[in-house]
């Protein structure tokens, strides 16, 4: 065996005769049941010469030799595959794609994040409003010609979108969302006048369920011929990998980045069917509570920049107040509500409100403590819906781009 890997590293003939055999044995054993018992024995006699030459000290004109023999008795025995090119070609993309679906399904799992209640630790989905940014500033912004457009687009997932009136009126929207047409064809409808203009591949935006109130575009404004109607520079979220390997040999601990999915989680508040990613700050039998400085405490004991998952988090000066996007610490309702219009933390009201983890269950909350519907709002998720851990930022190209450590 030893001097076979010997002459398999050495020899490219030998490579070449160990593949012809495997081929010949490959097609042997499909055929098998359509062949004659004399075509089989030929063909089984001719790789067990093979094998032979193989495994003894064979020269390279031997082996080449039995190289041709055994193409002699194969070209002769097995029966030909009408489309040969094909259907080697089809058998060799469905080995990746059951390749590429093992590897998703056990180790790693590309995943997008939708929302921003991760920021500034993961990003996702942001639209910049860049009309209202001129009004602002008073100053144009340009739009960036097309091949920079391009490659903002595909290297930094920025993405500008810029419509003008076609004649005057007033705007009406056709569409309040993009209407998919074929799964990666999508178009939105609106009117200037009498005039109806389309945005073909128009982007998904997070927030309410109208596109043009998240787009900054007021309904029955009236434009003239030429006016900017839509302006915008969306920023994909972060495309990251989820560890799902990890899990099989330890549990998460209290700091990691997990994600969960929703699945029979739909009484506690969560969207059905999909996927969330928060950081893991409390584990089952403990008891929880968020004082009014913004920090988690855990069976009384409040975690502060030292412990591991939290550096950043609770890296803040109490002086300042909390920022949406900003890492703030974690706001109870009481906090929450002096700066928000609503209840943001139902489960945490102020800080005597105790919220006891149950056994086999995990406490889940996003770093963006402003802008996140997280256990503050749901409760606990058991042990069972963890699938993994946030690992390698993979798109875009950005500061967050490469292994996630924080």
């Amino acid at each position: 065996m030893i001097g076979f890997c010997i002459y398999w590293l050495l020899s490219r003939t030998f490579r070449q005769a160990v593949q012809m055999r495997q081929v010949v044995r490959k097609h042997l054993n499909f055929q098998r049941d359509l062949l004659t018992r004399e075509a089989v024995d030929h063909l089984e006699n001719g790789i067990r010469e093979m094998n032979r030459i193989l495994y003894g000290r064979a020269t390279r004109i031997q082996i080449r030799q039995a190289m041709s023999d055994l193409d002699s008795v194969a070209s002769k025995w097995l029966k030909p595959y009408e489309f040969q090119g094909l259907r080697e070609n089809v058998e060799v993309m469905l080995v990746v794609v059951a390749l590429l679906m093992a590897f998703r399904t056990f180790f790693f799992q590309p995943m997008a994040i939708p929302t921003g209640s991760a920021q500034p630790t993961l990003y996702g989905i942001v639209v910049e409003n860049l009309l209202a940014m001129e009004n602002e500033t008073g100053e144009e912004i340009e739009v960036p010609g097309r091949l920079h457009r391009w490659f903002l687009t595909w290297v930094k997932g920025e993405t500008y979108y810029h419509v003008k009136a076609k004649n005057s009126g007033r705007f009406r929207a056709l569409d309040g969302e993009p209407a998919r047409l074929l799964p990666l064809v999508s178009r939105l409808r609106f009117s200037i006048g009498d005039e109806k203009q389309t945005i073909w591949f128009p982007p998904s935006l997070p927030g309410s369920n109208n596109f043009w109130s998240k787009a900054g575009v007021g309904r029955g404004k009236y434009y003239q011929e030429g006016d900017d109607i839509l302006k915008i520079r969306v920023h994909s979220g972060d495309h990251l990998f989820v560890n799902r390997f990890v899990y099989n040999f330890r549990r998460p601990v209290r700091g990691d980045i997990i994600v969960f999915r929703s699945t029979g989680l739909e009484g506690q508040g969560l969207t059905p069917n999909t996927h969330y990613i928060k950081r893991l700050v409390a584990l089952g039998a403990e008891e929880v509570t968020i004082g009014d400085d913004r920090r988690i405490r855990i069976d009384g004991e409040a975690l502060d920049a030292s412990h591991p998952g939290f550096e950043f988090i609770y890296d803040f000066n109490p002086d300042n107040p909390p920022e949406v996007n900003v890492y703030s610490g974690h706001v109870n309702n009481k906090i929450g509500r002096r700066y928000l219009n609503h209840s943001l933390a139902p489960l945490f009201d102020d800080e005597e409100m105790v919220f006891e983890v149950p056994e086999k269950h995990y406490l889940t909350f996003g770093d963006n403590t402003l802008n996140s519907r997280d256990s503050r709002y749901w409760g606990s998720i058991p042990r069972e819906a963890v699938i993994g851990r946030s690992s390698f930022v993979f798109w875009p190209i950005s500061e967050r781009f490469g292994w996630h450590v924080k």
